[in-house]
């Protein structure tokens, strides 16, 4: 197995561009934080002409509603949520230069064409795993939308944040890939 690919945030374009579907990734910096109510609150805020809390170039948001942290710990279990929950405002996102996105299942084909039209990746994190995914986050700080609770938008500081490039900013779909060696001609 080849060794995971070590990205530190912000993505660039060039460096999504080199990810391949299957790639295991280590993220390292800052990834923001939103489900759909914060979604779709940003994309009512692009369409009055305001600014979003966070200029989204090239950031990576996560679908994620963290538990309530223990003592001495900046979140509790912090597991993906289902990412078609954010396809009808991911297009727009994508357009306002949001390069990645983590999550858990599938994406709209909508989705996959405006990550192939600017050069984004999805990656996925693995369900199941929350208390493990959480102790890579060192820092979690709300920037907007506090009346969300745990589904504001948040910025995280996260250490080898473990995901799998699921697919990439050529539209290469490793669920489809994956499952091809194992079907019958």
């Amino acid at each position: 197995m080849a060794e995971p690919v070590r990205i530190t945030t912000p993505l660039s374009a060039d460096a999504a561009r080199k990810l391949r579907a299957g790639d295991s990734v280590l993220i390292s910096g800052a990834i923001y934080t939103a489900r759909d109510a914060a979604h779709k609150r940003m994309i009512e805020a692009l369409d009055r002409g305001e600014k979003l809390p966070v200029d989204v170039r090239d950031q990576i948001i996560y679908y994620v509603g963290p538990s309530p942290a223990k003592p001495g710990q900046p979140i509790g279990s912090a597991g993906p949520t289902t990412s078609g929950r954010m396809d009808a405002y991911t297009p727009r996102m994508l357009a306002e230069g949001l390069r990645g996105m983590i999550g858990k299942g599938y994406r709209s084909a909508e989705v996959v064409e405006a990550m192939k039209k600017h050069g984004a990746v999805y990656f996925a994190a693995t369900g199941g795993a929350a208390a493990l995914i959480a102790r890579t986050v060192k820092g979690y700080e709300v920037v907007a939308y506090s009346d969300l609770g745990a589904e504001a938008f948040a910025k995280m500081t996260v250490e080898d944040f473990p995901a799998i490039v699921v697919i990439d900013s050529e539209g290469r779909n490793y669920y489809e890939e994956g499952q091809k060696q194992y079907r019958r001609l």
